[in-house]
Order: structure tokens, then C-alpha cells, then sequence
């Protein structure tokens, strides 16, 4: 029987039994460091030619990384990949994450300018145009924003007709804010037809496509940005791809995995300005003395390194579901990917906040130097920003979580209780919150309507949901990896506190407002009677900021 969303449970929170949890093969290490050596000997050398739009040089990097099998982690072997699935491509591009604004460019050629033609193209179309772009001799883009249609990416104006008496079809439109505009050879676009919305592969040199100026950004000043001009673009019936209108699904799947790639990149980014934090803070003197042996310097590089960790942990574990589904047919993805949103939505929301903390706390450690441009560290920051905004805000992606959290929940309740309130992990502060999250679902299903819940509502659920997925993900890291495991457990009994206690807090935000006050007070005892315990989580702080600095940097892998 084929497995379906309707048919096979796939369950919302990790479990330990079923993780398959392990540290980076010699080949993925080979890859790690074949990126660093490209990011360090490559990339940066061209930076500021790649901020002042030197299309050459990017095209030369694509390139380069298409002759490094950088470009094809996760295509199959049939059409020139290496086959390796979504946790070797999410270490490509977490290494990836240390090249500044070329990560932008190079995330969204591997990811949605790839994976379309992987999931949805026909067997000529994958032919012709995914040995090209793994290569690198092609750049491919994602053509989905318009000028209003942004977070509702749905409702495009951009049209597609067919030609009278032909099989053709005829584009008209505009495309706003697309990655690699520039430098692309072929775009992913989504026009709406009679049927509803379809995506079609549109080539750059076809009459009628035109390119807009490059966007004055805040920061990712490297990566092309521009709006993609279609004016009475006539293709053929063989560059639809997917079924006409059905372009939602290729548009809505394939963002998912965009997101996760996404999160990669993000945690990349994080270690790098923790690196360059450390550095900074132990050349950097005052008072006689180095500032990083200042307790609250100490402290923040204790909390960037525990949030890197949590960030890591879950887009990892995530990774590895989506791998184990993949092996299981080889159309698994495809049809079961939309189950996965909200595990891809949790690590893009994760991920994104995590780099602007650690960002915001590198620039702070540096002081007033982190604010001038000769210091990294301030490109870093500005280019960290776009991470909430685009591939969905994370206001969106926080909608996604609650939805389908919901969503499942409605359909598999009492499998879902049975894994908050029953679930075999034995950190408490993991269980406890477990079962918070099964509080709140009861209350909210007692006084919501929850096919049309408050938004601010979905928010406080996102949030917590977001908190024990992240939690959950940690736990399985530590208890399952063996290297550096005793620092990994310390590191997860932080972050499990800390976070329990946010999420705690949520709960009985959220009770209080939809609760009356009998069944409020009831709750919320429920609640203050679980038996977690506060800890000494000042010293374990300390043991952890003198092991990362000692190491001048995040060093688990």
C-alpha cells in the first residue's frame, strides 16, 4: 500500500529508538574540508569583487564547486550527482555558510534551482538541464515572489496562456528579488494558467526575458538580487514542469527543503562569527588583561555555543529523517515531504534566530570595532539579517509549525499524546515539557476553534513546539554520539533547562488567556508541580566558555 500522509504516521517529536544519529563519515569530513579550503583559498580572496557584481567571478566559483562534486550532494547518480541525501548537502552547506554573501547564491543554485528538476522533471528535462547545473557551467534560480505576492506567494499575477492552435504557452510578468538573477542560465518560474499555478523552466536567452538592475541591499551584497522581466515569453510544452496546475506542490515541497538547507548555512555562519568573536576577545586587551577572561564575555560565548549546538542538533536529526524516508522508496520524498514542513519550518525559525543572537553577540564583544567595516564581523551582521525574512518569514514558518502541528495532531491524537505524555526520554526537563505541550494542545482544543486559530495563539504554540523539537533533537545528539559526549551532555542539560522554562512560560502565557480562571489555576498547578530541578548552570557555563575557547571556536562537527 502506498504510503501517504493519510496512511502512515510519521511521528511529530523524535524518537530516541528510531534516531539514526551519527558522526560525520571520513567522506563527509573530506567534503568539510574540501569547502574549507575552497571558502578560504577561493571565495574570499573575491569578496569584494563579488559585492561590486563582478558576474564573472561568480560564474567562475559555480564552477569550481561543480568541479568539486559540491553542486550534486543530494542528486542521483544518474544524472551525475554523488547520491549522498540531505545530511551530506546540509554539511556542504553549513561549511558553505563561512563564504559570506557567495553562500546566498550557491544555496539557492544547489537547492531550488536543483531540486525542481530532481522531484518534478521529466525524464528529458532532468537529462538536459541537471548535468548542466551540478556542473556549474549552468546557474539555475527560483522565480516565486512578485511585487505583491510575497508571503501570500500563491497569489501570483504573473500569467501563462497558451498560444492559439498551438502547444505552446506565452509568459508575461514580473519576478521580484530573485537570487542569482544575473548570473542564472535557468529559472524556475510560477505563472498562473486557467488550471491554476504551474511552474515552468525558463531560459535566460529566450526572446522576451529581461533582467532588472541589481537591488541596493542591506547586506548579502555579493549574491545577485534583481527582478526577472517577462515580456510575451513563448515556450514550448516541454518546459512545463509538473503538471499543469499543480505548481503549488512543486513550489510549497521544494521551499521546505529550502528552508532546512537554509539552516545549515545559518549554523555555518554562526560558528564562523563565534570564531572571529573569540579571536577578537582574546587579542583585544583592557584593563591589563585579554577581555575574554571577563566572566560576562565568558558567559556569551558559553550561550552562542549552546544555542549553536541546539541549532545544529535539530537540523541534523531532521536531515537524517528525511534521509532514512528517501531509502525507503525512491519516491518517498516526493510524496510525503509536505509531513515534514514543520520540522523544516522549526530549524529555519531555529537557525535564522540563532545567527542573529550569535551575530548580534559577536558585534558585541567587539564593541565599537564591530561596528566599522574593516572588521568582519559587521558584514557578518548585516548579512545575517535576510535569514527571518526570506524562504518565508519566520512569522510565516511559525503559521507552518502551528499548522501543521495542528494538522497532525487532529489525526493522530492519541499517537501524539501517547509521545508527549509517555515518551521514553529520560531528561526530565525534556518529558516535563512533553507533556506541557500536551496541556496546552487539550486547552486549546477545549476553547479554540482550531482550524481558524488566533494568530498570536499559533505563535505561543509555534514557539513551544519549536523548544522541545530543538530540545529533543539535542537529547538524541548527546545520548547517541559518542565524540566529545560528555560535553555534548552538558551542553544539552543547559540548553534543555533553559529552554523548558521558556516554554514553560509560553504555556501559562497561552492558559491564561483562553483558560477560565477555574481551569486556569487547575493547569497551571498541574504544571508547577512537575518535579524538574534548577542547577548550577553558572559553573557548567563557565566549564563550557573555557573548553570552546580553548579551542577557539565550535568544535563538535
Amino acid at each position: 500500500m502506498e504510503k501517504t500522509e493519510s496512511t502512515h504516521h510519521h511521528p511529530i517529536f523524535p524518537h530516541e529508538s528510531s534516531s539514526s544519529f551519527e558522526n560525520h563519515s571520513d567522506e563527509e569530513e573530506l567534503f568539510a574540508k574540501t569547502i574549507d579550503k575552497f571558502v578560504l583559498e577561493q571565495v574570499n580572496p573575491d569578496m569584494e569583487k563579488l559585492e561590486a557584481h563582478d558576474y564573472k567571478v561568480a560564474r567562475e566559483l559555480f564552477k569550481y564547486a561543480g568541479d568539486l562534486g559540491l553542486l550534486g550532494a543530494d542528486v542521483p547518480e544518474a544524472y551525475g550527482g554523488l547520491a549522498m541525501g540531505k545530511r551530506t548537502a546540509g554539511l556542504i552547506a553549513e561549511k558553505m555558510g563561512f563564504a559570506g554573501s557567495f553562500s546566498v547564491s550557491f544555496n539557492i543554485h544547489s537547492g531550488v534551482g536543483t531540486l525542481p528538476f530532481v522531484y518534478y522533471g521529466t525524464e528529458s528535462q532532468k537529462q538536459k538541464y541537471l548535468s548542466r547545473i551540478i556542473s556549474g557551467e549552468w546557474v539555475g534560480a527560483y522565480a516565486l515572489t512578485e511585487p505583491n505576492a510575497g508571503s501570500d506567494a500563491l497569489s501570483a499575477n504573473t500569467t501563462a496562456k497558451k498560444v492559439a492552435d498551438t502547444t505552446d504557452w506565452v509568459l508575461n510578468g514580473e519576478k521580484q528579488w530573485i537570487t542569482n538573477a544575473h548570473i542564472a542560465d535557468v529559472y524556475v518560474v510560477f505563472a498562473n494558467t486557467d488550471q491554476g499555478m504551474t511552474a515552468f523552466i525558463i531560459e535566460r536567452s529566450t526572446p522576451g526575458v529581461t533582467i532588472g538592475p541589481e537591488e541596493k541591499k542591506l547586506g548579502i551584497k555579493g549574491s545577485s538580487t534583481a527582478t526577472v522581466i517577462l515580456e510575451d515569453v513563448r515556450i514550448s510544452e516541454d518546459q512545463v514542469l509538473g503538471e499543469i496546475g499543480k505548481g503549488h506542490h512543486i513550489a510549497l515541497n521544494i521551499l521546505n527543503l529550502a528552508r532546512l538547507k537554509l539552516s545549515f548555512a545559518n549554523i555555518g555562519t554562526s560558528k564562523q562569527a563565534l570564531r572571529i568573536a573569540i579571536g577578537y576577545g582574546k587579542e583585544r586587551k583592557q584593563f591589563k588583561q585579554s577581555i575574554i577572561q571577563f566572566g560576562m564575555i565568558q558567559e556569551k560565548i558559553a550561550n552562542m555555543a549552546i544555542a549553536i549546538y541546539g541549532a545544529e542538533s535539530s537540523a541534523y536529526y531532521t536531515a537524517d529523517r528525511i534521509d532514512r524516508l528517501d531509502k525507503e522508496n525512491d519516491e518517498s520524498v516526493l510524496k510525503n515531504l509536505s509531513a515534514y514542513a514543520m520540522d523544516c519550518s522549526v530549524n529555519k525559525v531555529a537557525a535564522s534566530e540563532v545567527l542573529d543572537y550569535v551575530v548580534d553577540e559577536a558585534v558585541q564583544i567587539h564593541g565599537g570595532y564591530g561596528y566599522m567595516q574593516e572588521y568582519e564581523v559587521e558584514r557578518i551582521y548585516r548579512d545575517a539579517r535576510i535569514n527571518r525574512i526570506f524562504e518565508g518569514t519566520n512569522e510565516i514558518n511559525r503559521l507552518t509549525i502551528a499548522k501543521s502541528f495542528l494538522k497532525k495532531y487532529s489525526q493522530f491524537k492519541s499517537t501524539i499524546e501517547e509521545e508527549l505524555v509517555n515518551g521514553s526520554s529520560n531528561n526530565l526537563f525534556v518529558r516535563y515539557a512533553s507533556k506541557i505541550v500536551n496541556i496546552i494542545m487539550n486547552a486549546l482544543s477545549n476553547t479554540c476553534d482550531l482550524r481558524n486559530l488566533n494568530q498570536v495563539y499559533a505563535r505561543i504554540l509555534a514557539d513551544c513546539v519549536k523548544e522541545l523539537y530543538v530540545m529533543k533533537g539535542s537529547h538524541i545528539n548527546s545520548e547517541v554520539i559518542q565524540k566529545h559526549q560528555q560535553f555534548r551532555k552538558k551542553m544539552t542539560e543547559i540548553l534543555c533547562e533553559e529552554s523548558y522554562y521558556r516554554l514553560e512560560s509560553n504555556a501559562i502565557v497561552l492558559i491564561s488567556s483562553i483558560c477560565s480562571e477555574e481551569d486556569k489555576e487547575q493547569l497551571i498547578n498541574e504544571i508547577n508541580a512537575f518535579p524538574v530541578m534548577h542547577t548550577n548552570i553558572i559553573t557548567k557555563k563557565q566549564e563550557i566558555a573555557n573548553e570552546v575557547i580553548e579551542k577557539n571556536g565550535y568544535f563538535l562537527g
